[in-house]
């Protein structure tokens, strides 16, 4: 059992908007058991959209199509669909009485373009949308089930979790659950990671993967099974092995963010910090914490002619706090360095690191590499 999207616009291949449809039914999916091996997009047009329809009914047991649905000469998603499954389409009288009582709701008349979206392929399975003038549907074709849903999110959301959904869990008896875990790590690479844990990433299930980003490098676990209990467990035993290879390099879960986990750190410490930088980059991660007053003293500008030690240091002292963090980045000379120093009551410790990365990213990459050497000294403690 396995299944696939197809995003159905031109605006989502000419960049104009994000594909967050996918990511939805993805996740409502991953809910029910239900294995998703391809998500693809495609632009208005009838016959390239047949053509992916009839390779995805092939492969998958269940693709959903999303967008297209609309009254206008640019939506083809009910034709294509029928020409995919060699189907003609027939109109729906009652589909077009609720889209004239969806109308008359807002004091409107619909036009006779609105007429098309009474059409759907012939013997397919109409579902009203009550959200929307876009009727839903679904077409039974040589084992593979085809289920069209709106373009516009609030629509394909409601339509999606109160009638898809259900209709799924029925037609091929869903019982199992998909769970997943995301592990966050920094100060290790991606290889690094994949050679400490490359073994692992080779189960069917549980499974592991990893996902790099600016300085950190994140570790999904997922599990299917009989219910959620099951899958929980199964992760859990899996992530006392991924924690006993990475320790520390390990600094958080889910959505946590370094600086987060700093700031935690400080706060159960009853600690304060302030940091020297010439932008606001450290700055505004810290800021941005519900709790920062708690913790954060402030920011401190630097001068160039002042070692980046004793500008923190100085900054400390100023605005006494109890540790004092400064990043400086220098993107000028042909390898990248970025300088840190990290600065309390009785000790003080430099770093030079080399940086080969986008200049746009070399902040970002900066901020955490720094924020992290905090908080493994905070951890001893």
């Amino acid at each position: 059992m396995n299944s696939e999207i197809i995003a159905i616009g031109t605006e989502l291949l000419l960049g104009e908007i994000s594909d967050t449809n996918s990511t939805y039914i993805a996740r409502a999916l991953r809910d029910i058991g239900l294995d998703l091996y391809w998500i693809s997009s495609v632009g208005d047009n009838e016959e390239r959209i047949a053509e992916l329809v009839k390779q995805a009914s092939r492969r998958s047991a269940v693709v959903i199509t999303t967008g297209g649905l609309g009254p206008t000469v640019d939506d083809p998603t009910r034709a294509a669909i029928a020409r995919a499954c060699g189907l003609v389409l027939e109109y729906r009288p009652e589909l077009w009485t609720q889209i004239e009582a969806r109308f008359r709701r807002f004091n409107r008349t619909p036009t006779e373009n609105n007429r098309q979206q009474a059409y759907v392929p012939a013997g397919a399975l109409a579902l009203e949308n009550p959200v929307g003038t876009a009727p839903c549907f679904i077409v039974e074709h040589e084992g593979s089930v085809i289920i069209a849903l709106p373009g516009v999110p609030r629509e394909m959301e409601h339509m999606l979790t109160q009638v898809v959904v259900p209709y799924l869990r029925e037609k091929f008896n869903l019982a199992s659950v998909i769970q997943a875990k995301i592990l966050r790590t920094v100060g290790i690479g991606e290889s690094l990671v994949d050679e400490r844990i490359g073994d692992l990433e080779k189960l069917t299930n549980p499974t592991v993967g990893l996902a790099a980003h600016a300085g950190q490098t994140d570790i999904r676990i997922t599990a299917k099974a009989a219910n959620a209990a099951e899958a929980e467990a199964m992760i859990a035993t899996l992530e006392a092995k991924l924690r006993a290879r990475l320790g520390d390099f390990i600094y958080g879960e889910g959505q946590e963010t370094v600086e987060a986990v700093v700031g935690r750190l400080l706060i159960e410490r009853g600690l304060t910090l302030t940091v020297a930088e010439a932008e606001d980059h450290l700055t505004q991660r810290l800021t941005t914490l519900p709790h920062a007053a708690q913790f954060f003293r402030g920011r401190a500008p630097l001068e160039n002619s002042i070692p980046l030690a004793d500008a923190v240091a100085q900054a400390r002292a100023e605005l006494k706090a109890d540790w004092g963090l400064g990043v400086v980045v220098n993107l000028e000379a042909e390898a990248g360095q970025i300088q840190i120093a990290l600065v309390g009551a009785s000790e003080a410790e430099t770093h030079s690191l080399g940086y080969g990365g986008p200049p746009a990213l070399a902040a970002r990459w900066a901020g955490t590499a720094a924020l992290n050497l905090l908080r493994l000294k905070l951890l001893k403690r």
